[in-house]
């Protein structure tokens, strides 16, 4: 099975899980769970969640599932929430309305609640003899999703005064990232700490990407509203470096990601993973008239 498969089947099982099944539960919220994670988009974190467990071995696939689902139902989580009118105001998400202007806007709190409590949830019905690589998932997730290091904390230095840019971008985008690459290898059986520069370089890049493109695209080819960071005057590595300032940045970036792969068996395979994103990452022309 290829891992967009994977993923989608562990994904599906989560929120019919979390919608109730049989049990009576409030059909439009069970609804909303189901239009935030549909259609998935590129689901990279999960992916790379799922890639490194496969190059430190995979030995436990059902508990690398359960990882790389709760990891990406934090992510649907914060997009829900960072869509709201008390943060980005915005109407548009993977192409489709966002779920407070498909639901409501309590509808969409409730939402992104829901998907934060069915993340843990999903990591705390394991196997017993999987209980302790579990409980380690759990804390480093609960780790990259709160104070004082994950993406509340990122979303916390948009309200600050003064921006530290590199520790706003480890909050907002790089803790996932890191998250991502630290579960995959605690779901094999591997230690977390040698993972993390990967996680944070793959993270950095991702946000001076997405910079890029906000600064450069237009909603049509964003599926989602352009010109947010200076609309909102958030700090940005445009703002910071320029265009051009930005791409290099984000190269030199992606060069210190591959170099930092560690030793394991899917090494090459997970070096060309990376390679692929920072193809995809790279923008390749503005299209913002």
């Amino acid at each position: 099975m290829d891992l967009s498969k994977r993923i989608d089947r562990a994904m599906m099982c989560a929120i019919t899980q979390a919608q109730g099944g049989d049990a009576a539960a409030p059909g439009r919220l069970a609804a909303a769970l189901n239009y935030a994670v549909t259609p998935g988009g590129a689901r990279i974190r999960p992916t790379i969640c799922l890639s490194v467990a496969l190059a430190c071995g995979d030995d436990r696939p059902a508990l690398s599932d359960r990882a790389a689902t709760a990891l990406e139902l934090i992510h649907c989580a914060s997009l829900v929430h960072d869509d709201l009118p008390a943060f980005d105001n915005a109407d548009f998400r993977r192409g489709k309305p966002t779920v407070h202007l498909a639901f409501s806007e309590p509808l969409a709190v409730l939402t992104g609640d829901s998907l934060i409590i069915a993340a843990f949830d999903v990591l705390a019905q394991v196997e017993d003899v999987d209980a302790l690589r579990a409980l380690r998932l759990t804390r480093l997730l609960a780790r990259h999703t709160g104070m004082p290091h994950g993406i509340c904390a990122g979303q916390g230095w948009e309200s600050e005064s003064t921006v530290d840019l590199g520790a706003y971008h480890r909050s907002k985008t790089a803790a996932l990232f890191v998250a991502a690459t630290q579960m995959g290898a605690v779901a094999a059986g591997h230690e977390p700490d040698p993972w993390t520069e990967l996680g944070a370089r793959i993270g950095e890049a991702f946000q001076v990407a997405d910079d890029l493109r906000d600064a450069l695209y237009d909603e049509t080819a964003l599926g989602k509203p352009a010109g947010q960071d200076a609309i909102h005057q958030r700090p940005s590595a445009v703002e910071e470096y320029g265009v051009q300032g930005a791409i290099k940045r984000l190269q030199d970036i992606l060069g210190g990601a591959i170099a930092s792969i560690p030793s394991c068996p899917g090494e090459a395979q997970l070096a060309q993973l990376v390679r692929l994103y920072a193809e995809r990452m790279t923008p390749v022309a503005p299209v913002r008239v």
